[in-house]
């Protein structure tokens, strides 16, 4: 086996698949962000997102391929259905980058053929055939996925994948696209599949969800019967139940070298910071218990596990905390501190602010310094994911005033300031902050938003770590979510940021509901929700 062979190429689906988490969705900033910090993490193939699906999108994914995608070893990839309108959006969006990748797909399951595509057999081979000729003769390399391929017919599985090899694809994907199949199984699919249609030109892929929490061993099995792409996100993220996480996958080829005799370019110290940038944008919190990047991923309580620990590390680790990137120092800056060694120590941890958004952490920067002796990593961390996660907002918080503590009712005040300048207050009172800082802001913004989610987390140890709130709102049509992030040593302060963040993104996508500021007293008044 030459060591060509032994390599498995990472395709990172974080800002494609990983987005279609609902309530996940990422602006052109955030979307940089995260690309940056995957090129950081040496993945070999960006799906920078779905350019048919808005135009932002394709402004997004252009983006990246021209920032990004000028390394001669990242290959930038757009999906695009099986369609001409797609494909060319694909291509518009890609088409920037050294190595230009069209992913194309279409379902071959008799489920999906019958009832969501109503396409015959016949007919989804013809259009399979078309899609990859255009995408081929537009200059990209050409990936094509069987949606749903393991609840497919395999004779005509074969026959859909062979045809798209002669049309020109050299990337063949097999999708488990609703977590169905079982690690032997689909194995011997791959396997099946390689035997049937011998193209030692095409790379074979593995792309597993998570529905029965097997995505992570069906990709390894994958790979066992001779795959050498995987499809990953960061922390799993994805439809439903998510996708194979590219941490365990990449750990799992690292640490049990000894069975699996495969390997990836990944820089295994950058994935502590990759998961946790992909949660502070995405507003999606890594679960405790998560592999490899969860906060109790290298934490031991018990007492017996805490004597092995003491005796002999391995004991208890398979992997150092090292390898991932969770051992983080503290940092030096402090209130004295200048504007070029904030930023030098931002773009050390992985984040590039510029304009406006530089000077608005580093002001945050020198408040919360002159609040707290030391800052660590993750207090920087957590103000600079702030600035990039921060919509282009229509309105920004001046003035917050908020009173709690029992038996009384919590009441807010808050003043907002408009792009013209116009500034418009109001004042709400509820059974919590929470809940009065969240009745005020929708007074002013637009009452038809609910509450769904809220979430604190901390970004460090100590009384005094930053806190980290991410929210989520409904918006009127009760099926849309749009996330907030909002980070400050004042929780209220955090809270306050984060429901305006995820206002500002409500009013982005439905412009109509905004309420007018002439309309409104700029005098402080009680909202209709007191």
């Amino acid at each position: 086996m030459t060591n060509e062979s032994c390599r498995i190429e990472i395709f990172d689906t974080t800002l494609r698949d990983g987005e279609q988490c609902p309530g996940a969705s990422l602006n052109q900033a955030e979307k940089l962000g995260v690309a940056r910090q995957l090129a950081r993490l040496r993945v070999d193939v960006i799906e920078a997102g779905f350019p048919a699906a808005s135009r932002d999108d394709l402004a997004a994914v252009q983006a990246i391929s021209e920032e990004i995608g000028g390394q001669p070893d990242i290959t930038i990839a757009a999906l695009a259905r099986a369609q001409e309108k797609d494909i060319a959006a694909a291509w518009r969006g890609v088409a920037g980058a050294a190595r230009p990748r069209i992913h194309t797909f279409l379902a071959t399951s008799p489920l999906h053929m019958e009832h969501k595509l109503c396409m015959t057999p016949a007919q989804v081979l013809e259009r399979v055939v078309a899609a990859v000729e255009q995408a081929r003769e537009l200059g990209a390399e050409v990936e094509f996925s069987p949606e749903d391929a393991t609840r497919s017919d395999p004779a005509f599985l074969a026959e859909v994948l062979a045809a798209a090899v002669a049309a020109g694809a050299r990337v063949l994907n097999l999708p488990d696209t609703v977590g169905y199949a079982l690690p032997q199984d689909y194995g011997d699919l791959i396997a099946t599949l390689r035997e049937q249609i011998p193209a030692p030109a095409v790379t074979w892929s593995v792309h597993c969800h998570d529905d029965l929490g097997l995505a992570t061993a069906n990709s390894l099995a994958g790979i066992a019967a001779g795959a050498r792409q995987a499809e990953v996100t960061l922390n799993g993220i994805g439809e439903r139940a998510g996708n194979c996480a590219l941490e365990e996958l990449v750990m799992a080829l690292r640490t049990r070298r000894d069975a699996l005799p495969w390997h990836t370019t990944v820089v295994t110290e950058e994935l502590a910071r990759s998961s946790r940038l992909a949660s502070q944008l995405t507003g999606f919190a890594v679960a405790p218990n998560k592999a490899v990047v969860g906060d109790n991923a290298f934490a031991h309580e018990a007492g017996i596990h805490q004597d092995g620990m003491l005796k002999h590390r391995q004991t208890y680790e398979i992997m150092t905390p090292q390898t991932v990137g969770r051992q983080r120092s503290e940092l030096v800056l402090g209130k004295h501190s200048g504007r070029h060694a904030f930023r030098q120590r931002l773009e050390e941890l992985g984040f590039h602010l510029e304009g406006r958004a530089l000077d608005d952490a580093f002001a945050r920067f020198k408040d919360l310094a002159d609040r707290k002796k030391t800052l660590t990593a993750g207090d920087l961390e957590a103000l600079a994911a702030d600035e990039i996660g921060a919509p282009e907002g229509v309105f920004e918080l001046v003035h917050l005033h908020v009173v709690c503590g029992q038996p009384e009712t919590a009441s807010a005040t808050v003043r907002l300031r408009d792009r013209e300048g116009t500034e418009t207050a109001a004042a709400a009172v509820g059974p919590g902050p929470v809940d009065a800082l969240f009745r005020a802001m929708g007074s002013l913004i637009t009452p038809a938003a609910r509450l769904a989610d809220y979430r604190v987390l901390s970004s460090g140890a100590g009384a005094d770590a930053v806190g980290e709130v991410s929210v989520h709102l409904h918006g009127a049509d009760a099926e849309h979510r749009f996330s907030g992030y909002g980070a400050d040593i004042d929780i209220v302060v955090a809270t306050a940021r984060a429901l305006l963040s995820a206002f500002n993104r409500l009013l982005a996508a439905t412009p109509a509901r905004r309420k007018d500021p002439a309309a409104t007293s700029s005098r402080v008044e009680r909202s209709e929700a007191c």
